[in-house]
């Protein structure tokens, strides 16, 4: 199975421009970021310079753009600058902004896509997990008319697809799709946002356009306009003239592409997915896509992949498999003997975590009084097992393991979730919460049977020589 590993930026860099909404002048700047650590915006002109989390859960508003919020803290227009981190295989980085909006830049993710380019890809040590999306999960937003769905896809390939329909001549159906996330930057971020006539006369009657311009955006024209008209809304904009081009854009450039539109619409539907904060495996299908069904869709999602991220974190047991330690390795390790040895294999074995097994049947001595008619292992005994499973963690980095005992020093946060009987398999999962120092470590405790927890602890113990 191929291992993938985190990846941050190498060096910061920073670009300028202005907010499409309140166009006033932001400065943004790209930093690396530790392992494990995500995406977050940093508002360094506000006291104590707030963080906030590129999460679904810190969305505030979808109504224009998607805008995050965090104990008082904003950053409105995040899209396109989160489309173009994952598009560069970024997963943990600090964008430091000045002002609440994002600049708006060109109207598309390509000058961010460049920074990023030029900032450097660095490899962490942390590796990246895909969760495979296993069932098909659709939402349905009514008054937007917008359906997502997600697919299982092979490996861990995220593919995308978008489609638009406005009823507009102009723009007709489209579609566009991202089969491959290394063909963000050339296909997908060059796409600029775009809005219909009508929608620009009502954000400029409102003044919620400021930093708009014909140059960072497609201006979709929707309905006849006269020569007076067109001649009013080129004073408004600034500008000494204005045209409808062939293709029924204002002011038209050339497209950078023929479906334009829907690769933008693909592109913050990456932006927006972003904030799930989880790779995953799939393909999305988007019908009508906009920042409000985007958002509720990744909240949706986000549910289902904690919930199969949890499956994936649980020991698989293959009996099949050789053990890496079995009985007589434990012997070797551990000082505990009949009626006292409570792990039958361990199954893995790494420099901070260790699985093993207990077979338990109904010939174990404690059944006889624990209970006549109605067997139930014992709590404790489930702890001491846990505790046994870890104690091959720590002895098993000892140059004589034999020479050494393992000390429990205290037990935290002990939770029995249901009973173990005769015939049940545990598999106990022990990891260590922090390094172990002058022989003292802490360890987090699972144990399982089949997929159902039955029993955690926090456990802290020392090694000493007998």
């Amino acid at each position: 199975m191929t291992t993938y590993y985190q990846h941050t930026i190498q060096k910061a860099v920073s670009i300028s421009g202005y907010g499409l909404h309140s166009g006033e002048a932001v400065n943004l700047t790209f930093k690396p970021a530790e392992a494990g650590s995500g995406i977050f915006f940093v508002r360094t002109d506000l006291e104590g310079q707030p963080m906030i989390k590129a999460d679904v859960s810190n969305v505030s508003d979808t109504l224009r753009s998607t805008t995050l919020s965090k104990n008082g803290a904003s950053v409105s227009t995040v899209e396109h600058v989160l489309a173009s981190i994952v598009g560069a295989d970024i997963d943990n980085i600090l964008v430091e902004v000045d002002n609440q909006e994002l600049p708006i830049v060109d109207g598309s993710a390509a000058p961010f896509s460049a920074l990023l380019e030029e900032a450097g890809k660095q490899v962490q040590e942390k590796e990246r997990v895909y969760i495979p999306i296993h069932t098909n999960l659709r939402f349905y937003d009514a008054e937007k008319d917008a359906e997502l769905i997600a697919l299982p896809a092979s490996d861990h390939r995220y593919q995308l697809t978008s489609m638009i329909d406005f009823n507009s001549e102009v723009l007709g159906p489209q579609h566009a799709s991202l089969s491959d996330i290394r063909q963000f930057k050339t296909e997908i971020a060059p796409a600029r946002t775009f809005c219909f006539l009508h929608e620009l006369e009502y954000l400029m009657e409102r003044n919620l356009i400021k930093g708009g311009d014909l140059s960072n955006a497609l201006v979709v024209v929707d309905r006849e306009l006269p020569k007076a008209q067109l001649d009013a809304l080129a004073k408004q904009l600034g500008k000494p003239s204005m045209t409808i081009g062939s293709r029924g854009y204002l002011n038209e450039t050339s497209l950078r592409f023929s479906n334009e539109p829907a690769r933008h619409k693909l592109l913050d539907l990456v932006g927006d997915l972003a904030l799930i904060g989880i790779p995953f495996s799939g393909r999305i299908i988007a019908s009508k896509p906009g920042h409000r069904s985007n958002v509720s869709f990744a909240k949706e999602l986000k549910k289902y992949l904690l919930q199969q991220k949890k499956l994936l974190e649980i020991p698989q047991y293959d009996p099949t498999k050789e053990a890496v330690y079995d009985i007589n390795n434990i012997l070797d390790c551990l000082p505990h003997r009949f009626p006292f040895l409570l792990v039958d294999k361990i199954i893995d074995l790494k420099d901070t975590k260790v699985v093993g097994i207990k077979n338990v049947t109904y010939n174990e001595a404690y059944f006889q009084g624990h209970f006549p008619g109605h067997p139930v292992m014992p709590g404790v005994l489930i702890v001491e097992a846990m505790a046994q499973t870890g104690g091959v963690l720590l002895l098993s980095k000892a140059e004589n393991p034999k020479d050494f005992v393992t000390y429990f020093l205290k037990m935290d946060r002990v939770k029995f979730r249901k009973a173990v009987k005769p015939g049940d398999t545990l598999l106990f999962q022990c990891e260590l919460l922090s390094p172990i120092r002058r022989g003292i470590c802490e360890m987090k405790g699972m144990a399982y049977v089949g997929t159902t927890l039955v029993a955690e602890a926090e456990l802290t113990a020392k090694t000493m020589k007998k």
